[in-house]
């Protein structure tokens, strides 16, 4: 058993917000107070005014260094997000150094990037030595691999042989995510030397709802909930009480579906075995958390064709590479929608109207598919969709989307009509407006289905890019469909 965890204070998200106007208004007024002291000093002694911006910088810095010191270090990392580059590397400099590499753990990845580039070999080796061996693997693969060399050098045998199997297993592992701080007894000993043994740490680990039993082989046997440890007498047996089917995880499961399974069975943590059932780790519900949290940031990133997660203060040049990929697409899709319009100029010359409405039918489609799409994203995400439920999914969202356009294509359609009512064209319209959108919401459905589905079959993630595809498909498809139904009416 290592020692565990230094207790950390709840985060409230609210203060966070108010530390960040607070750090933002100090250094506005630092800013401020420097501009006023270079004009009114201009071109008096240059030692007197370096020694007087000395001293408003070193006050206005007390003042931010204490504010940092009584933040989460998530509360730090937070302002440390919000802030441009430049501030932020002021405000880094500004924390201690003990507390590095616990924000280095809690900043996104493209900020901890900036942060790592602003610090030397001595710095990052000091800040990855205050993290226990299980954050320590998560920020290995971002440090300079002489710098985590070191590290490990400095490990007892241990910490060791824990880090590198933590760093063993791929990205998005439980492996990758399990906790090695737990508490592990054996099933022939009463609950009150269970009590007593506990009571010699100075605090359990992090989210201890339940301390393992162990075999003499070193296998997990089942669990005692610190519920049960409590209520029952002391001197009563640990196999007596003890919780033996208990829901276990292995180091290569995804951590995805692990999570499902936490959110399912109220899981606060979970053993974490080897093929021979003996205990590695567990898995815990704060990296639950940080893993549902990942994804849905990773999934809006991905809907909107971003590649990866955007330092809020990046570069121009490195915002606009992260966007060029869907952005080209994009302009492919515009084309392709621009030459289907084109195929049908003369329609459009001969009947002016049909360039106001087919906007409409594009949009409404696009709508439509996108709640179908968004659907089947979050039931793909939870694995409620497979081989034997698809053809009835496909069935009823087809239902929805001819309902809709029965219902919506006849308001529409009723709409375009009362609008050109004068004309000749009037009816035509009308009806050209209703099949067009009954027809487009249909194909919208199936692609709002098709696309996640593709690409969870070829191994992609079913949220990546599916917007853009989207809206390719339902405003091509719109006005193919409302252009040729009017050539086929008009002429």
């Amino acid at each position: 058993m290592t020692e565990t965890k230094h207790s950390r204070s709840i985060r409230d998200p609210e203060a966070a917000q108010l530390a960040l106007v607070e750090v933002q208004e100090i250094l506005a007024r630092q800013k401020l107070e420097l501009n006023l002291l270079h004009r009114e000093h201009h071109g008096v002694d240059s030692d007197r005014q370096s020694l007087v911006e000395q001293l408003v910088v070193k006050q206005q810095s007390a003042a931010l260094q204490a504010r940092l010191d009584h933040l989460h270090p998530a509360d730090v990392a937070y302002i440390l997000e919000a802030l441009p580059r430049e501030e932020r590397l002021v405000i880094w400099e500004l924390v201690r150094a003990e507390r590095d590499g616990e924000i280095l753990v809690e900043v996104s990845d493209a900020v901890r990037e900036t942060l790592i580039a602003s610090m030397d070999r001595d710095e990052l080796v000091a800040a990855a030595e205050t993290l226990d061996t299980d954050d320590l693997a998560a920020l290995a693969q971002d440090l300079p691999e002489e710098v985590v060399e070191e590290i490990s050098e400095g490990l007892s045998i241990p910490e060791r042989e824990q880090l590198r199997t933590a760093m063993s297993y791929p990205e998005g592992s439980v492996g990758a995510r399990m906790d090695f701080e737990m508490v592990t007894i054996r099933d022939d000993v009463t609950l009150e030397v269970v009590l007593r043994y506990l009571r010699r740490f100075d605090a359990l680990p992090d989210h201890t709802d339940q301390v393992f039993v162990l075999n003499h082989s070193q296998k997990l046997i089942g669990a005692l909930p610190i519920s049960k440890l409590l209520v029952h007498e002391p001197d009563t047996l640990v196999r007596e009480v003890m919780v033996e089917e208990v829901m276990n995880l292995h180091p290569h499961d995804d951590v995805s579906e692990a999570a499902q399974a936490f959110e399912r069975y109220d899981l606060v943590s979970a053993p974490v075995l080897d093929q021979h059932g003996g205990l590695l780790g567990r898995l815990t519900v704060d990296e639950v958390v940080d893993v549902i949290r990942e994804e849905g940031e990773q999934d809006v990133f991905a809907q909107a064709g971003l590649r990866e997660e955007e330092d809020l203060f990046a570069s121009v040049w490195e915002s606009a590479k992260n966007r060029w990929l869907w952005l080209a697409l994009n302009l492919c899709t515009a084309f392709f929608a621009s030459r289907v319009i084109g195929a049908f100029e003369g329609t459009i010359e001969k009947v002016v109207a049909l360039a106001a409405l087919m906007p409409i039918v594009a949009g409404i489609a696009g709508n439509s598919s996108n709640q179908t799409m968004t659907l089947f994203i979050r039931s793909i995400a939870l694995g409620q969709v497979n081989a034997k439920n698809a053809p009835r999914l496909f069935a009823k969202e087809f239902g929805i989307a001819g309902l809709n356009g029965v219902v919506w294509g006849s308001i529409a359609g009723l709409f375009a009509w009362w609008l050109y009512r004068e004309s000749d064209q009037g009816l035509t319209l009308g009806l050209t407006m209703m099949l067009a959108m009954l027809l487009n919401l249909l194909l919208g459905a199936l692609i709002g289905i098709l696309v996640p589905l593709t690409l969870q079959r070829m191994g992609r993630d079913p949220a990546i890019g599916s917007s853009v595809l989207l809206t390719f498909s339902t405003d091509s498809m719109g006005f193919f469909l409302f252009l040729g139904l009017a050539t086929l009416f008009f002429t």
